[in-house]
Order: C-alpha cells, then structure tokens, then sequence
C-alpha cells in the first residue's frame, strides 16, 4: 500500500506542475483545501477514490496512471510526446503541400495576368477541390481512413461548384444533381466495415 501512496504522491506532483497548478488551483478545483492536496503531493494521506478519478478527468489521465511508478510514466510520456510531434509534422507536411497548390495559382495568376492582362480568377476555384483531393490522398496515407468519405464528399461538392462558376454564363445549375448519387455512393462507401 505504501508504494501505490508514493506512486500517486509523485504522480499528483509532477502533474500539477505539468500542467502549471498551484496546489490552492487543485484545492479549488476540487473543493477541498490546499493542506489536503499538500498532503495527497507529500504521500501523508491517499485521496478517496472518488476524489483519484476527479484528479485524474482533471490531468486527463487514467487512475492507472495515477498510481503506476513515476519512472514508469516518465516512459509512457516520452513516446506520447514522440508520437505527438509525429502527428504534428504529418500535419505541416500536408499542409505545406497543399500550400503549394496556392503557390502555384498564384504564380500562374500573377503570370497571366501581367503577360496577356487576362484575368484567370477560376484557377483560385479549382485550387480549392484539387486542395481537398490533396488531404483525401494525406488523410489515406496518415489520417484516420473512416475519415476519408468527408474528403470525399467535399472534393464532389467543390467539384461541382467549380464547374457551375466555370460555366456561370450557361447556368447550368443542374449539374448539382449529379452529386446526389455520388454523394450516395461515398455515404454507402463509408458504411463498409474493414
């Protein structure tokens, strides 16, 4: 019993100051007073188990957590933060690449206008679902794949209204009838269980 008291002693400290509290911040939060949260921190008393899981929703981690060694957690934490920074150059990769459609554009734009004095405003329209094309491909590579029907979907959507403002003069509004079966489909499609 006295290693899990410790274990839960230096688990509440580091969490607290992971998470910049002052032990009167915790005693608020948690309608008790300073000294007790002092207490639980120096391993004199162990919090009730109602009071663990309310500490433990307030650090968003598991009672688990709570009571396994510091050093333990010390692991567990590092390849959190490992896999956090994985997720978040996947993230600047995507949308550095999707930047460059808009680069691009830009540079097309600023070309054509300056040489022929044209003014060529659809590319910005077709960048927008050619941008979506580009997360459905990342979203397929890194991301989460039941994910992949709301890329789906709005690469049909945009599609569609870059067709309609590319033929604005036609009207041809009907074309946004094409995507109901589509939209069908991919809804369909992400029913499919692996």
């Amino acid at each position: 019993m006295k290693d899990i008291k410790q274990n839960v002693a230096d688990n509440l400290a580091y969490l607290r100051r992971r998470d910049n509290y002052k032990q009167s911040d915790v005693a608020n939060k948690l309608n008790y007073t300073d000294k007790a949260v002092s207490k639980w921190e120096n391993g004199d008393t162990l919090p009730d188990i109602d009071v663990l899981v309310s500490l433990a929703e307030l650090y968003g981690v598991s009672l688990d957590y709570l009571t396994t060694p510091r050093e333990t957690n010390a692991l567990k934490d590092n390849v959190a933060s490992k896999r956090d920074v994985v997720l978040y150059n996947k993230l600047a990769i995507t949308l550095l690449s999707v930047s460059v459609i808009w680069i691009l554009s830009t540079v097309i734009y600023v070309y054509v206008k300056i040489i022929t004095g044209f003014d060529p405003w659809i590319l910005f329209v077709w960048s927008v679902p050619v941008s979506c094309l580009l997360f459905l491909i990342f979203n397929s590579i890194w991301g989460n794949r039941r994910k992949n029907f709301i890329w789906a979907s709005l690469i049909t959507w945009t599609f569609l209204a870059s067709v309609f403002i590319q033929f604005l003069a036609q009207s041809i509004w009907l074309i946004f009838l094409a995507g109901i079966p589509f939209q069908v489909a991919i809804i369909l499609w992400s029913q499919v269980k692996k």
